[in-house]
């Protein structure tokens, strides 16, 4: 993988596979390390391990689902590799401090308000964005 640290190979392969099953395993073989080395190289980089890593980012990508898809908070839970709509809501809440539901409904209430906000002030979030990407750009 040219020159990519072993957590940078890791690290890639789960970003490119997080929608498929990750097993340490797995990720081991795909990536020709010993299933020991590749674990203890991982948390020795990031801090957490493997298992946590994954579960950490597929949370992410379930929250981001509830506040921009009306999909069923049970179709997200399968999706992100829960079984049932329990273990997500336990996880979840464990890594956001609250329910899906409430995390859904909160952020969709924040959502509307910045729009109100960014009405009042005369700016679209276009322009805002366009802002932005301008100063970042200077």
């Amino acid at each position: 993988m040219g020159g990519k640290t072993v957590t940078e190979q890791i690290l890639s392969y789960i970003e490119s596979h997080l929608d498929k099953e990750l097993t340490l395993e797995k990720i081991a073989k795909e990536l020709s390390y010993s299933k020991f080395y590749l674990s203890r190289q991982f948390k020795r980089n990031t801090g957490v391990t493997l298992h946590k890593y994954i579960q950490g980012r597929r949370l992410a990508e379930a929250a981001e689902k509830l506040v921009k898809t009306r999909k069923p908070i049970m179709e997200i839970a399968f999706e992100a590799g829960y079984s049932s709509q329990q273990a997500f809501t336990k996880a979840f809440c464990h890594e956001f401090m609250c329910t899906p539901q409430k995390y859904r409904k909160d952020r969709a209430i924040t959502q509307i308000q910045n729009k109100t906000c960014m009405k009042r002030k005369g700016r679209s979030e276009s322009n805002l964005y366009q802002f932005m990407k301008g100063r970042a750009a200077a």
